[in-house]
């Protein structure tokens, strides 16, 4: 990547930053320019329909930048000086964006929109990545510098929102995640182990005016030693890779460690670096071995750290379809070299007794008082965007409801959040319910079976009264013991309280 000097930078990126602005380039125009067949086939990483579709058009700023930046074409000189007359050939070229020749300009990087919803409310920037595949045709570059993907978009939904002082990102690639967390905090160390990335990162800071990110090279935790944060935030190069065998080890992705030991690695750096009270989210792999279970394993890891935990598996593949997967991503097609790489791999996890790989979403935290959250669950259903906002609140519920006796808790007054409905079952003729079953509509869709007390109990939660008092009353209907069914209910309460099913 060609880089300017900081004034020359900053200069020319503000004028493309205002070029985009005229051209409009954003989401919402790139999608009535191709339509949404085209933009589908385009996340199935396929461009000929959105080839198709611009053709059909006449040319305009936003289309020759969407043929350029995303779909990774040529495009005449004459066409990108139209869409960027502030910065202009040149200026692209300084920035590093694209090569031009005297009729034709070929793209260096993508560049493309991006929106979002976050705590903070709606948004959308512009970011700068490597270009993939799609446009180079084949392998990627080992220090490639990938844009933003399915996991860092999941990451970025996961992220808590409270305003702190100071926040990490560790590992920040393209910056997107430091972009995220410039939002609600005051400040941002954004670290990265690839001066290309740093670059790239610093880039697209500048170009969406984000001013409070400070970049610093190394790898983990070495550019912040004894530096503590309130966030921190790492979508780490979690990859499991074989190491040996000639296989491409990707910046992005590869943190040139054993097995998942990167993710254990971070794990145990991060109780140095969190202030009382903060929050370290991350997404991470572990391993299945053939006499141990994925989340037992990352339970280990947090053991002795001090850290309360909060783990939640989302997918686990077997060693052939993990394989698979991470060669496609780094541009390898079927043939040779993709069967030498694919035997490398199944070699390594048949060495290591590997029988299966976990993905999650890892929330620790360093606590300020006496009250632990240890929860290490699989939740493999379809959950929705924007888990920031549910998880805070779920940590802030835990800890109430951890703080009280079950004296206490019976004197709290609940109601059924308003996003959850219930669903009951009868076989024909029957006047009682043979299944019952509440169905969360947001946070991670939770499904939870009810009994006769549990149903009962969560129907009656209306704010009206008591816990105690509506125990009283089912047990009373049910003609059972009071002190025994508040026994059996209560700790389904505050399952659910987490969960965000109730509500204080």
């Amino acid at each position: 990547m060609q880089t300017a000097s900081d004034e020359q930078q900053s200069s020319l990126t503000a004028a493309l930053r205002l070029d985009l602005t005229r051209a409009s380039y954003g989401v919402e125009t790139l999608g009535r320019l191709w339509g949404d067949e085209a933009d589908a086939a385009l996340h199935r990483a396929q461009r000929v329909p959105a080839i198709r579709a611009l053709r059909a058009h006449p040319v305009v700023p936003a289309s020759t930048l969407a043929t350029a930046f995303v779909l990774g074409l040529p495009v005449p000189r004459t066409d990108l000086a139209a869409a960027l007359p502030r910065l202009g050939v040149d200026g692209a070229v300084a920035l590093g964006l694209v090569e031009a020749g005297e009729t034709v300009v070929r793209p260096l990087l993508d560049l493309r929109p991006y929106s979002f919803v976050d705590a903070q409310g709606v948004g959308s920037w512009w970011i700068a990545s490597d270009l993939g595949e799609l446009s180079t045709g084949g392998a990627l570059r080992e220090d490639h510098v990938l844009g933003v993907g399915g996991a860092s978009m999941t990451l970025s939904g996961l992220m808590i929102g409270a305003p702190v002082d100071r926040a990490l990102d560790l590992g920040t690639g393209c910056g997107i995640q430091a972009m995220h967390a410039a939002r609600h905090a005051g400040l941002v160390v954004a670290t990265d182990i690839s001066r290309r990335a740093l670059d790239i990162a610093r880039l697209n800071a500048q170009l969406n005016g984000i001013e409070n990110i400070r970049f610093r090279l190394g790898s983990l935790f070495e550019p912040v030693a004894g530096e503590t944060f309130g966030h921190i935030v790492s979508n780490p190069p979690f990859v499991i890779t074989p190491r040996g065998g000639d296989v491409p080890s990707y910046d992005y992705r590869d943190g040139g460690l054993v097995g998942d030991a990167l993710v254990a690695s971070v794990i145990s750096g991060l109780s140095d670096h969190l202030e009382p009270g903060g929050i370290a989210q991350l997404l991470g792999n572990w391993e299945y071995r053939a006499t141990a279970d994925g989340l037992d394993r990352v339970a280990g890891w947090t053991d002795g750290t001090g850290l309360d935990a909060w783990v939640v598996e989302r997918e686990r593949q077997d060693p052939a379809l993990y394989s698979e997967t991470w060669i496609r991503d780094g541009g390898t097609r079927p043939g040779g070299e993709f069967d030498r790489l694919y035997g490398a791999w199944l070699d390594d996890f048949e060495a290591r007794g590997v029988t299966g790989v976990g993905f999650g979403y890892l929330t620790l935290r360093k606590p300020r008082g006496t009250v632990a959250l240890r929860r290490f669950e699989r939740l493999d259903g379809p959950i929705g965007s924007g888990l920031g906002p549910h998880l805070e609140a779920s940590i802030a519920a835990h800890d109430r409801q951890a703080a009280l006796t079950d004296e206490g808790l019976g004197r709290g007054v609940l109601t059924v959040a308003g996003d959850v409905t219930e669903e009951r079952h009868y076989w024909p003729g029957a006047e009682d319910p043979t299944v019952m079953v509440l169905h969360q509509g947001g946070g991670f869709g939770r499904s939870i079976s009810l009994d006769t007390g549990l149903a009962a109990l969560v129907g009656a939660c209306d704010g009206e009264l008591s816990l105690r008092a509506i125990v009283a009353a089912i047990a009373q209907l049910l003609e059972v013991d009071e002190a025994a069914l508040s026994s059996e209910l209560l700790p389904r309460v505050r399952e659910l309280l987490v969960a965000g099913i109730l509500t204080f």
